[in-house]
């Protein structure tokens, strides 16, 4: 009998199978055909592939469930049959496994992006996730297996389901990121792997987009962050055109060639992606077998408090420096902001966050609690602006529980709540949230009794919080204790009574701690000299995040200095960067940013992705006597090519992107307008396809998206496209250029049989990369004039082919 799954894994170095796709193409797979549906027409054509694998030594062999899901099933008719074909997918596996190997169950994307980037729901995409995951389950896998996922939110969503049916079931999560180490929603490694620990990964790792040597890198990152084990599934290299076919050029002997550096690194499952075969695997098992397969100690110190957001991640306790959580974003005083949470609208949100964010907030509090406001939609719509603004990890502060959990399903991250408190009442509804959705807590030391006197009793209730989500699976490092400020024009006495509690919290419990620093000086003038000076005493008594307004000069002014004086800056990097006069951006690059009259502030709405209020301005611009052509050449337009170079620079990334494109096209509609029938200049005719069995259209609608922002008419001709109807369009419509697209490494040749069609028939043609499939060297082999690696840069490379 087989040892469970995760103990196996500690004794040994698991070796995962390779291929399924090109496998089973090369078997029958019909083009445009669901893989899926070949178990229930040619099982033992599945089975064979299984078999093969197991006979190369693979010790997990992964279902041929990759595109299982409901969503991807309805493109071939077969949305009715997920669990039929779920089902008889574990059959198979397991009827070849037997005690041989193990099986997981591949679940993979949809196809589609989640709210706001795009159109899926939570909780419409948890269902989706949740009906597989148990035709799955119900069939008796060993393991769970997400893999080639290119948004954080999607996963997150779909291990939240499976968590919901099966809490103790192995769960193995993996997102593709592209050459410069982000995904092609802009997340970092770092960022991936705190987000899917959180919510109850048991293994994280990377597979496809690229070949080992980029996937150690990619895991290493991983690593700085998280003590779990990790998997490696590169492809075989970076494909090329060999006689018409698309090969995976590296050797099986190449695939090994990290083994070392991955061992040591606490990879504990290695198998392949792309490109891979049963020679490979069996090359991967012969060199581990050769190798010390002991379990490497590694990761980041115990009891830091990672936080994430889509682009970023920050880190509280163990010496880091003490985290600036930006306190501005709340109604509380503010009519102005209160008027428009009740309006739906959230222009304060965006301006607050990213002058938070520069003015050196690390993490933004997120508060939208007021009379008369519908409070789990308002933060919903919050949570949606903020993270699309800024990429600093949120805080979300509210009292309610239906708020919070509205917020917690639109946060791209891991974020941190805001509050509970030592009070049954408290404690039995958020700490239920927190573990569900993979949050830290802030704890308030108080309970039913009020806010104890004493440091010790204070220190008491945090032990009290702490144990009760222990006890929910919530580990220590997740919650962070608040020994509460009161101000110290009424208690004067007790302002030290919360530093000695601080310095209880840290050094019996070892909890993090955090303030809302403010509260001290309430009731006194000067308020920013009492509350400067208890903030600096803070951070000595071991406090390791502050509530605080980034934009009062002297608290970060404080903040900066005690950083150094703690050491917590090292070579006063910090403190030199933000007082040596440069402008930085959350990336550290200098931006220039647009000036000041009306074409400037046109262009800074479409930079900040302003919707609300770019009609106002174009209206604005209107009333100054420009013209559309000069609002659009002058304003609009100089905006979309900044956030184009921001893009390329990795300041901002693909939601920030959208956001921007949404803004122009909310502008041209009202330009439209006023143009009476008239059209602005057109830059070219595009047709745009993603080939003949391939069904992935995510990465082709943004580069149309982003083609009509930029002035050209575009004809979407839609996935799965035959080649003869592409030309039939291209001819029809006299266009000036076919953008291709495709995913899937079995579509991929197909690409070059349209290129040279349209060749023949003298259209010029360009490719797009989707999941880091495709290369410049393939586009160049099949004839393309142009390959582009994302959306921005295919805008740019196709102004440059048409000379416009």
């Amino acid at each position: 009998m087989k040892q469970p799954f995760l103990q196996a894994m500690k004794e040994r170095v698991l070796v995962l199978d390779g291929a399924m796709g090109t496998m089973l193409q090369e078997r029958g797979l019909k083009p445009g055909q669901s893989p899926e549906e070949l178990n229930l027409t040619m099982p033992d054509v599945v089975a064979g592939v299984h078999r093969e694998y197991i006979e190369a030594g693979a010790d997990i062999i992964v279902t041929n469930t990759f595109g299982g899901n409901r969503a991807k099933l309805a493109h071939h008719g077969l949305a009715a049959k997920v669990r039929e074909i779920n089902a008889r997918a574990v059959e198979i596996a397991r009827k070849v496994a037997g005690e041989h190997a193990y099986v997981a169950a591949s679940i993979a994307p949809t196809g589609r992006f989640v709210e706001p980037v795009g159109d899926a729901s939570f909780d419409e995409m948890c269902d989706i996730f949740r009906e597989q995951a148990q035709a799955l389950i119900d069939a008796g896998v060993d393991a769970i297996s997400f893999e080639t996922f290119l948004d954080i939110k999607e996963i997150r969503a779909g291990i939240i389901a499976v968590r919901e049916i099966a809490p103790a079931i192995p769960i193995i999560a993996m997102l593709t990121f592209d050459d410069k180490g982000r995904s092609v929603l802009g997340t970092p490694p770092e960022s991936a792997a705190i987000t899917l620990e959180a919510v109850g990964a048991d293994i994280v790792g990377s597979n496809c987009g690229l070949g080992v040597e980029g996937i150690y890198e990619i895991l290493s990152a991983m690593r700085r962050v998280t003590r779990l084990p990790l998997i490696s599934q590169a492809n075989a290299g970076l494909p090329v055109l060999k006689d018409g076919k698309t090969i995976f050029p590296a050797t099986p002997a190449e695939m090994t060639a990290y083994h070392d550096r991955m061992l040591e690194l606490g990879v504990r499952i290695i198998g392949g992606c792309c490109g891979t075969t049963p020679a490979h695997i069996r090359a991967i098992k012969a060199a581990l077998a050769e190798k010390d397969q002991s379990v490497r100690a590694g990761g980041p110190a115990e009891g830091i408090t990672w936080l994430s957001s889509r682009g970023g991640f920050t880190a509280l306790g163990k010496g880091r420096p003490v985290a600036v959580i930006g306190e501005r974003i709340n109604p509380t005083g503010k009519k102005g902001f209160a008027a428009e949470l009740r309006e739906g609208k959230v222009s304060y949100i965006r301006r607050e966050a990213l002058d938070q964010v520069a003015a050196g907030a690390t993490l933004l509090d997120v508060n939208v609690g007021a009379p008369g406001i519908d409070e789990p939609a308002a933060m919903e719509r919050a949570v949606f602006c903020a993270g699309s603004a800024v990429s600093v990890p949120l805080v979300l502060d509210s009292s309610s529980p239906e708020a919070l959990e509205r917020g917690l399903k639109a946060a791209d991250g891991k974020v941190l709540i805001n509050s509970v408190n030592g009070e049954e009442k408290s404690l039995a509804r958020v700490l239920p949230l927190a573990k569900k959705y993979g949050a830290a807590v802030i704890g308030l030391t108080l309970d039913e009794k009020g806010i104890p006197e004493t440091a010790e009793e204070r220190t008491a209730v945090a032990q009290k919080i702490a144990e009760r989500a222990l006890s929910l699976g919530i580990s220590r490092k997740n919650v962070v204790i608040d020994c509460l400020t009161l101000a110290v024009s009424a208690e004067q006495k007790r302002a030290m009574e919360t530093l000695s509690a601080i310095r209880l919290v840290k050094g019996r419990l070892g909890l993090n701690t955090v303030l809302g620093v403010s509260n001290i000086s309430f009731g006194l003038p000067c308020r920013p000299l009492i509350s400067s000076a208890f903030f600096a005493m803070a951070m000595e008594a071991g406090l390791d995040a502050a509530i605080v307004n980034p934009k009062e000069q002297a608290m970060m002014d404080v903040w900066r200095s005690v950083m150094v004086l703690l050491n917590r800056d090292p070579n006063a990097a910090a403190y030199i960067d933000a007082y040596k006069g440069a402008v930085a951006t959350l990336a550290g690059t200098q931006v220039q940013e647009p000036p000041q009259d009306i074409k400037g502030r046109l262009a800074k709405a479409v930079i900040d992705g302003d919707v609300e209020n770019i009609v106002a301005l174009v209206e604005t611009a209107f009333a100054e006597g420009l013209s559309p052509l000069d609002i659009s050449n002058g304003g609009l337009l100089p905006g979309l090519e900044e956030v184009g170079r921001r893009f390329e620079k990795n300041i901002v990334f693909l939601p920030q992107v959208m956001l921007s494109a949404e803004t122009m096209k909310t502008a041209f509609a009202r330009l439209k307008q006023e143009m009476k029938g008239m059209s602005l200049e057109s830059q070219g005719k595009i047709l745009m396809a993603t080939v003949e069995g391939d069904i992935h259209d995510i990465g082709k609608n943004i580069v149309c998206t982003l083609l009509e922002n930029h002035g050209f008419e575009v004809i979407d001709l839609g996935k799965n496209v035959p080649a003869a109807r592409i030309i039939a369009e291209a001819k029809a419509h006299d266009v000036d250029a076919v953008g291709l697209s495709a995913l899937m490494t079995t579509t991929m040749s197909e690409m070059e049989n349209v290129v040279r069609q349209l060749k023949a028939a003298g259209v010029k043609t360009f490719t797009m990369v989707g999941g880091a499939v495709l290369t410049q060297e393939y586009a160049t082999e099949i004839g393309a004039d142009l390959y582009a690696k994302d959306a921005m840069e295919a805008v740019a490379r196709i102004k440059a082919i048409l000379g416009k």
